[in-house]
């Protein structure tokens, strides 16, 4: 197993990410995991673990650039802020990433996938929404925000799982989303999971008033979804 820290660049932006790489005779697919509202940590590094017990490679990268982590919601939102209100900077943040994944000595170009939790949620769709063309992206709990920015024609894969007691998540944005896929005419899924709370994933998740609450059940079924789904696209590459 080769385990680091890693540096790429966008632009003048450093960004510090945990990349680990199982050993193997032959190149692996890469699986990119992206943050939290918080920024890279522990949650997402360990993700990139879970995923190397499935055999990919895997990188958390570092959207916010600096390794930089929110202490607070109010210092949380102020970091998702530029992101959210400028698309482009978004989608480039991510391309940059996965431009530096398919580099990786080790890693299969042609099978790459992004899955992302809450913020981190939103980035695959937006990602998605790009026109980047990925094996698959995956949203656990993630945020649906619209923005104003055209959309391309999605050619990734799609995965959304969403938990249907979710207080960030509209009716109306789930809606929105769903037409909006369906109209680019991606392959895309959507699974919602009853009687669960926004970061469900996160086994310290634990404010009910928030609505941000660990859910057991939800945490491992979505999980065995990821996993079928990124067998699936990497099988289905080339085709």
């Amino acid at each position: 197993m080769i385990a680091k820290t890693v540096s790429y660049f966008d632009g003048a932006v450093e960004c510090i990410g945990h990349l680990s790489i199982p050993e193997s005779p032959t190149p692996l697919p890469l699986v990119l995991v992206a943050h939290t509202w918080k920024g890279r940590s522990k949650f997402e590094d360990e993700k990139v673990q879970a995923l190397n017990s499935l055999g990919y490679a895997a990188l958390s990268i570092d959207i916010y650039g600096g390794g930089v982590n929110g202490q607070s919601i109010q210092e949380n939102q102020a970091l998702i802020e530029p992101f959210m209100a400028d698309r482009q900077l978004f989608r480039q943040r991510l391309i940059t990433a996965v431009d530096f994944g398919k580099d990786l000595e080790g890693v299969d170009a042609s099978k790459i996938a992004m899955i992302g939790f809450c913020f981190g949620g939103l980035a695959s769709i937006e990602l998605a929404r790009s026109g980047y063309n990925l094996a698959g992206c995956v949203s656990f709990h993630g945020l649906l925000n619209q923005s104003t920015e055209t959309f391309n024609q999605v050619l990734s894969k799609l995965l959304v799982l969403h938990g249907d007691l979710d207080p960030m998540v509209s009716s109306e944005q789930i809606l929105a989303l769903q037409d909006e896929m369906t109209q680019s005419e991606a392959d895309w899924q959507f699974i919602s999971y009853g009687n669960t709370h926004h970061a469900f994933t996160n086994p310290e998740a634990n404010d009910i008033e928030m609505g941000t609450v660990y859910n057991h059940d939800s945490d491992k079924r979505s999980w065995i979804a990821m996993t079928n789904f990124l067998k699936e696209v990497f099988d289905n590459v080339n085709q």
